[in-house]
């Protein structure tokens, strides 16, 4: 015969969380152990952090010091904000916060500060099972923990951060040295982004700078039409790709991009980007803003 699982009540197995629960898992962290893969040991309830108390530090078998923060009941920003004062009051290197319903803007949270933190984050889930008139039995399951893969995801997220603020830096730069003698990008801001753009005075045609790490582009972008017209517009100016490149003064990249709704004519610098040494970003700056004034020269006519 075999019997059918059913979920108790956490509050009919154990009606108070710092008075029934977190002594029972003080004792049985062993439970806790196995759902995680963790070897917890040494745990003592209560420590102060400020006016708070923590309800469970441990250590873990490298001597890691491991907060668990108890809540037989939803989740909220409340135990969040918690676990992360513990964490740092207790110098901290993993954090399990263990209740009934993850909500999921907190598993999102936790998730997130696995990625960003160096510490470890584990959001567990808990319920209490039985089987028929058997006595109850926990149930922990892990909804998020960390990993190397989510480590791997902050480091690229923190170096594109670092890249977006470096390329503003490149653009505020540039800009503020084109302004001085060049109209074209006057009004234009600078930008987190890879690019910065112009009108053309024509709808749909603007003229951009690109910047990578180690080199950087000026282009004529044709987007604004349907694909059609986008084509139309660039079958035209081929039509005067000599003149135009006698007047900018060198040979251009002519990119049509037959199944794409926009084309490109487009100039390579190959002097450097934004991973350049900075002293060298006034260099590499000045070539630029002196091709985008040869581009706009050779297409305005």
């Amino acid at each position: 015969m075999i019997g059918k699982l059913q979920r108790v009540s956490l509050r009919t197995v154990w009606p108070h969380e710092a008075l029934d629960f977190t002594p029972w898992l003080q004792d049985n962290l062993d439970v806790l152990n196995e759902a995680l893969g963790l070897n917890l040991d040494n745990a003592e309830r209560e420590q102060a952090a400020g006016s708070f108390s923590v309800d469970l530090v441990a250590e873990d078998e490298s001597s890691r010091t491991v907060i668990i923060e108890n809540q037989l009941e939803r989740s909220d920003h409340d135990h969040l904000g918690k676990i992360l004062t513990y964490l740092s009051s207790f110098d901290a290197d993993v954090a399990i916060w263990i209740v009934q319903d993850p909500r999921p803007e907190h598993v999102n949270a936790i998730n997130w500060l696995n990625e960003s933190s160096s510490a470890d984050f584990y959001l567990v889930k808990l319920e209490a099972v039985q089987i028929g008139a058997s006595p109850p039995a926990p149930l922990f399951t892990q909804i998020v923990g960390p990993s190397i893969e989510a480590k791997q995801v902050g480091t690229t997220k923190k170096g594109l951060a670092e890249r977006k603020v470096i390329r503003y830096r490149f653009w505020d730069q540039l800009l503020t040295t084109a302004k001085q003698n060049y109209a074209l990008f006057a009004k234009i801001s600078p930008s987190r982004e890879s690019w910065i753009s112009a009108g053309s005075g024509k709808r749909g045609i603007i003229f951009q700078y690109n910047v990578r790490q180690y080199d950087s582009l000026v282009q004529l972008k044709i987007s604004g039409g349907t694909l059609e017209e986008n084509k139309h517009w660039y079958d035209q100016l081929v039509l005067q790709k000599d003149d135009i490149e006698a007047r900018f003064g060198a040979e251009l990249d002519w990119r049509r991009l037959d199944n794409q709704r926009n084309s490109r004519i487009i100039y390579v610098l190959t002097d450097g980007g934004y991973r350049s040494e900075e002293a060298d970003w006034p260099q590499i700056q000045a070539h630029m803003i002196d091709a985008m004034s040869r581009l706009e020269t050779a297409f305005k006519p």
